[in-house]
């Protein structure tokens, strides 16, 4: 192997990031639970701190959910999330901790290492937001588009779905097949060297 070759084959390669866009628009082919659940099954086994796993996801699949999610959403983004054959909210749990006994097993005790609400709170946020990252590479390993938001009202959200608490939203994701025109024009992206330094 060069110094320019990557294990994984260049057509996967193109699947997961050099052609993989965002996508703005999407055909009305339905999104199975089957094909999430393969998505998940997947993403699952990259890592987190302490094997936290504090990703959740909340797939929006009823019109009233849909309804209710929209009066949320940021008016540039509307349209596209109601047009989307699915949407997901993906939170933080924050009560991942209760998981840690059998998730970290090795570590005894390991759920009362993160007693404090605040700290916990922040290792959700960190660790989910990874773990979105990798939710969006599975969407794109399964043939899917995925369309990631943040303009959205995030205290109406949490409200609205997480409202006995224990989540907190950190993204709405529109998936589907790929509609017309549903690609922007590609941003210029930094040069390794305006990025990598060693030490």
């Amino acid at each position: 192997m060069t110094t320019h070759e990557l294990a994984l084959d260049p057509a996967a390669q193109d699947l997961l990031f050099r052609t993989a866009r965002t996508a703005n628009t999407f055909t009305d082919e339905p999104v199975t639970d089957e094909q999430i659940q393969a998505v998940y099954d997947l993403v699952k086994w990259a890592p987190t701190a302490a094997n936290s796993q504090p990703l959740r996801v909340t797939l929006v699949r009823s019109a009233e959910a849909r309804e209710r999610l929209l009066t949320h959403m940021s008016e540039g983004n509307k349209a596209k999330t109601s047009a989307a054959p699915l949407v997901a909210i993906l939170s933080a749990g924050t009560d991942f901790h209760e998981h840690l006994p059998v998730t970290f097993p090795h570590v005894p005790g390991i759920k009362d290492a993160f007693a404090d609400e605040g700290p916990r709170i922040q290792v959700a946020r960190f660790n989910a937001s990874i773990q979105l990252g990798y939710f969006i590479l599975g969407i794109r390993a399964a043939g899917l588009a995925a369309g990631p938001m943040a303009g959205f009202d995030a205290e109406m959200i949490n409200k609205e779905f997480f409202g006995e608490g224990g989540q907190e939203v950190l993204a709405v994701v529109n998936i589907g097949r790929p509609g017309a025109d549903a690609w922007f024009p590609r941003n210029p992206r930094l040069d390794y060297d305006q990025v990598v330094t060693a030490v």
